[in-house]
This record gives structure tokens, C-alpha cells and sequence, in this order.
């Protein structure tokens, strides 16, 4: 996966934004103010890309320990994010759906009025 493509799918997204609020370095992709995915431009530019992303905490110990790739999430609360890095074990298409199901996870939680 090339960070292009990453930045192409999520802003694809229904009411999604990007934003750099914690520094120049970290992009953060948000629908309606709340993240659902993130990532570090310096690790892609050193070869080292990585995501972090929510996934349902009933299933994310199951997913870390199926997938290398996938680890706690750096900087973030850890039953809740995850950290995949890519280019592992984890193909794009899999990535792709984590960061759907991450969106989907946000937006369930957003308020009904914004919603609709």
C-alpha cells in the first residue's frame, strides 16, 4: 500500500476530513471531529508504514494474535486501537477493511442527529 492510496480511501468517505492536530507529522483521518484512523508521514517515508485504527475491543485480542502485523495501539487506548503495520502479514485488502470497520465503529457512536 502506498500513502496515497491510504489518503484516497479514507477521504472517500462519507463527511471525512484530514487533520495534522497533534503535529506536522501526524495525519488523522476524522468523520464528524472523531478519528478513526491515523498515521505517521515519517514512518512511510523511512519504510516503515503504519495505521492505527479502532476495532471492536471484544475482538481485538483475537485479531493481534492472528496477525504480527497487527499490535496495541501506539499512543492510544489499547482496548480499543490498533497499531498495523504494513507490508507484514496483514494483505491491503484487509487493511482496507479494518479502516472500513473503524469508520463504521466512529460512526455508530456519533449522535443520531448527526447521523441523519
Amino acid at each position: 500500500m502506498h500513502l496515497e492510496e491510504l489518503y484516497q480511501y479514507c477521504l472517500s468517505k462519507p463527511f471525512v476530513t484530514e487533520h495534522f492536530p497533534f503535529d506536522q507529522d501526524t495525519l488523522v483521518f476524522k468523520v464528524h471531529g472523531k478519528m478513526f484512523c491515523l498515521t505517521t508521514l515519517h514512518d512511510w517515508e523511512v519504510g516503515k508504514p503504519s495505521v492505527n485504527i479502532k476495532y471492536p475491543s471484544e475482538e481485538i485480542e483475537e485479531l493481534r494474535a492472528n496477525f504480527d502485523a497487527v499490535q496495541p495501539g501506539y499512543h492510544m487506548h489499547k482496548s480499543h486501537w490498533n497499531t498495523v503495520y504494513l507490508n507484514q502479514d496483514a494483505t491491503d485488502r484487509q487493511i482496507f477493511e479494518w479502516i472500513q470497520l473503524s469508520y463504521d465503529l466512529v460512526w455508530k457512536s456519533l449522535p443520531a442527529k448527526v447521523r441523519n
